[in-house]
């Protein structure tokens, strides 16, 4: 093999998947975009979904922020070296990293310590087969980790909200219809379903991420898997969860059901969950690295320069109707919000994630946090040097992460520092909802996966603290304008993530069958 050649054929097959959504995605999203109610959250969250879906094309930037684990899926001749293949694509991942295509989002699991380039054991991750071809056939997938963690794993018999499920593919039906009930929000919906009926623990989630490499307009060889299939995808946009969690008609995208055998005493159903920004590509090479054929990809679709299309406003659709609001944030000027407005932000906002919440919760000190705006990113950021040595950074993608993984400090956060609001995604839970209450917060959820859009909005980083814990995980002072929001935990008690959850548990006892009293 030619490594030269594979090396860059891997850099631009991980450019293409961070940066283009595959167009079978894309037709989904704007097939059920026309059918959500005008200037609802619905409509807002899709809009700038689409809209995110042009920038990333155009600047070749992450479509989201999190580029999450990078899996390949690698079919080779028989006695074709999968070493010296492995390297390259290492190689390029380490490559892809510095350029910004991918977050630096590799960690070990001992020490919290970034790897920076995204190496580091078991990442990224391999799937390799042989088969009887003379071509090298590479597919891969970034999948963030908002999805991954709304990934569920079942074991029947059980019960689910009141419904016995068997071990049958009524059972199987009740599990899925449950795992997207329990992901509301947090996993970047509408989602994208793969799942495995039976195997082992650990291979039942493997199956259902390769479901996920299936086309969306394919159809299953399993009658009995296609009528479920369909079933799920009619059943699944019936709970009115929607889009972000934001009530609507659009929840579920696709759901692809393959099945293993198993044991007598298991019965394992295992859903992988994909957001909206469902990023996969492929490439056939011949064996010393020339392209063979570009897969998930329409004719042409790499032919015109995006780079070269003219730069667009960004647009919050006509019948969105917003409040301006400026930093610092007083308490009279987060009381006077309601749940269900929409927001432009301006001002200074600060990054902070997993790692410096923990910091703080043990007895860490941040001054710059106080009276202050706190969004839940893990941005991607390139450091480039001044001609007078001193750093300038770059933001290159910086929409929300999954608010509740905080719900364990927040809290305490809110009090401690009297933060006046939270950027997030998916929502949080009760004790956080009590501390707005208490102290004049609320929580503004960003539109998940829309790294371009609010990118798009930072007009400068001013600084950066605890960059000890790795790029992703550091505190960005950043400077925004109009940065769009919508309030959905309020002031005074009102979590429109409460609204949407109960809304839609009875919807989805309904569709299993089971009475609201049960």
């Amino acid at each position: 093999m030619n490594s030269t050649k594979f090396h860059a054929q891997m850099l631009e097959l991980i450019r293409r998947t961070s940066a283009f959504l595959p167009p079978d995605v894309t037709q989904v999203i704007e097939t059920h975009r026309v059918l959500e109610e005008g200037g609802s959250k619905a409509d807002l969250a899709l809009n700038l979904v689409s809209q995110n879906i042009g920038l990333a094309k155009r600047l070749s930037a992450p479509i989201c922020q999190d580029t999450g684990t990078i899996t390949f899926y690698v079919k080779t001749p028989v006695g074709f070296d999968q070493l010296e293949l492995e390297d390259a694509c290492k190689d390029a991942v380490a490559e892809a990293t510095a350029k910004g295509y991918l977050r630096q989002n590799s960690v070990d699991s001992l020490t919290g310590k970034n790897s920076g380039n995204n190496l580091g054991p078991g990442s990224p991750v391999f799937h390799w087969h042989q088969h009887r071809k003379d071509t090298v056939e590479v597919r891969l997938v970034l999948k963030g980790g908002g999805c991954e963690n709304m990934s569920a794993q079942y074991s029947l018999p059980a019960t689910l909200g009141g419904q016995r499920c068997d071990r049958d593919l009524e059972g199987v039906r009740g599990c899925i219809l449950d795992a997207v009930w329990q992901a509301q929000g947090k996993g970047c919906g509408p989602g994208f379903l793969g799942v495995c009926i039976g195997a082992d623990r650990a291979s039942g989630y493997e199956f259902a991420k390769e479901q996920l490499l299936r086309d969306l307009d394919d159809a299953n060889s399993v009658p009995e898997l296609a009528r479920l299939e369909a079933q799920i995808l009619d059943q699944a946009n019936r709970l009115d969860i929607g889009p972000m969690g934001f009530g609507g008609k659009l929840t579920v995208g696709s759901c692809k059901i393959g099945a293993r055998n198993r044991l007598p005493a298991s019965f394992f159903v295992s859903v992988a969950y994909m957001c909206w920004a469902f990023r996969r590509r492929g490439v056939v090479l011949d064996t010393e690295g020339e392209v063979v054929e570009w897969l998930y990809q329409t004719p042409g679709e790499f032919d015109r320069d995006y780079a070269k299309e003219p730069e667009k406003l960004i647009d919050l659709g006509g019948g969105a109707k917003t409040i301006a609001l400026q930093t610092p944030l007083t308490e009279a000027a987060v009381r006077k919000l309601k749940a269900g407005d929409i927001v432009l932000l301006s001002g200074t906002i600060y990054t902070g994630r997993d790692a410096v919440h923990s910091y703080l919760h043990k007895g860490g000190e941040l001054d710059v946090l106080k009276g202050a705006v706190i969004y839940h990113c893990g941005p991607v950021v390139l450091e480039e040097m001044e001609s007078d040595g001193k750093p300038r950074y770059r933001v290159m993608a910086a929409g929300p992460t999954t608010s509740i993984r905080e719900e364990p400090y927040q809290a305490a956060v809110i009090a401690r520092y009297g933060v006046k609001a939270v950027i997030g995604k998916g929502g949080m839970g009760a004790n956080t909802l009590k501390a707005c209450q208490d102290h004049g917060c609320v929580y503004l959820h960003a539109i998940g996966g829309a790294a371009q859009i609010y990118a798009r909005c930072v007009e400068s980083v001013g600084n950066v603290y605890l960059k000890q814990f790795g790029s992703p995980e550091a505190v960005w002072e950043m400077r925004v304008k109009d940065f769009p929001a919508v309030v959905t935990m309020d002031s005074h008690g009102r979590s429109l993530h409460q609204e949407v959850a109960g809304g839609s548990k009875s919807q989805l006892q309904r569709v299993l069958g089971v009475s609201a009293s049960a």
